[in-house]
């Protein structure tokens, strides 16, 4: 397990990711990391001042990487990272209490509830972000019937949204398709040289694919209908964090939702926020993927919904015993989300 503060990863980029003009943004748009880290009139203040985050390759959860001065300012003074190699690590560290609150796919998280994890889905985070690439022969999702795919790992975001796809349309992921298991480097090059037919890319890896013309798209899941109508990221938490600790519960849900209007209105200071911090290397794809995620649209859409939609498509794949219900019952809290879409309003 390897931990990092935010001042750690901050000392190691050697400058401050939220520039001084970054932080006069965030004033103006109401969501000043400068003020004091009291929490705001009215709500009662964090029961536990340490709060812990994941970090991983992906970018689209880049509000919980810009948020650590909003996280100051809901009254947290330790705000720790803990970094994973790839998203299953998300859910082991919300299980374990590893982590206490991150965003993460939302498809995944309904898998992790269908097997006993104790997590908790706290409220919705943004649309759409995924990209389904493939090559000439590949012109919907139906057309993956018989095909290769790769994807990093079995039960990965990669794989879990993707059967979800396939289940859409008629096709069963367990027998239907080819999973060719490599790591995310070695899948894009695959498709490159056509020895697979299809990959499912998050950024900045959709961004990449892109810029250097490999394959082309087929799904962008942030138009593209059903996909574009259910959030992709969602916000969790330990189910005993939440629990034992829910006005903290509530401030870090405030906190991450505040970043991602940050997001929404000004991606090019979040942007570079997450390079200088060294969360991705590429500034053009981390700007292209922040420029396009509607992060300032949470508000729009309903959460339990996209549990309902999830969960049904991973019963069809054979993948989630449970029914939409039970999945709710045991796994959801909207006490939260109802709460601040109400206070943060635009």
């Amino acid at each position: 397990m390897t931990w990092q503060t935010r001042r750690e990863v901050l000392k190691r980029a050697g400058r401050l990711g939220l520039a001084t003009a970054g932080l006069a943004v965030l004033a103006g748009c109401g969501l000043s990391p400068g003020r004091s880290s009291a929490p705001l009139s009215g709500a009662a203040p964090p029961e536990i001042k340490t709060i812990r985050l994941v970090q991983v390759p992906t970018i689209c959860q880049a509000p919980q990487y810009v948020v650590e001065d909003l996280l100051r300012s809901e009254g947290f003074t330790d705000v720790q990272y803990v970094k994973k190699d790839g998203t299953k690590g998300i859910e082991a560290a919300l299980a374990s209490g590893e982590a206490d609150v991150n965003m993460h796919f939302a498809a995944p998280l309904v898998l992790r509830i269908d097997a006993g994890d104790p997590i908790t889905i706290l409220a919705g985070g943004h649309v759409g972000c995924f990209g389904l690439f493939g090559n000439d022969q590949i012109q919907a999702v139906r057309d993956l019937k018989g095909r290769s795919v790769a994807v990093n790992e079995l039960g990965a975001s990669q794989h879990v949204f993707l059967s979800s796809m396939l289940a859409f349309v008629g096709i069963d992921p367990r027998t239907d398709v080819n999973f060719v298991v490599e790591p995310s480097n070695v899948g894009k090059e695959m498709l490159a040289t056509g020895a697979v037919d299809a990959y499912l890319a998050f950024p900045p890896d959709r961004q990449e694919l892109r810029a250097k013309q490999i394959g082309r798209l087929v799904v962008d899941s942030t138009v593209d209908r059903p996909w574009s109508q259910y959030f992709c990221c969602m916000i969790a938490g330990n189910r005993e964090f939440v629990q034992k600790y829910p006005a903290a519960t509530r401030h870090a849900v405030r906190a991450i939702l505040k970043a991602a209007d940050y997001c929404s209105r000004e991606p090019a200071q979040a942007a570079r926020s997450l390079v200088d911090n060294g969360y991705t290397p590429n500034y053009d794809y981390a700007l292209e993927a922040l420029s396009g995620i509607p992060y300032g649209q949470w508000r729009e859409y309903d959460a339990e919904d996209t549990v309902r939609f999830y969960s049904l498509r991973l019963q069809e794949a054979g993948m989630s015993k449970s029914t939409p219900d039970q999945i709710l019952q045991r796994g959801t809290d909207w006490r939260f989300f109802n709460d601040l879409k109400k206070e943060l309003k635009v």
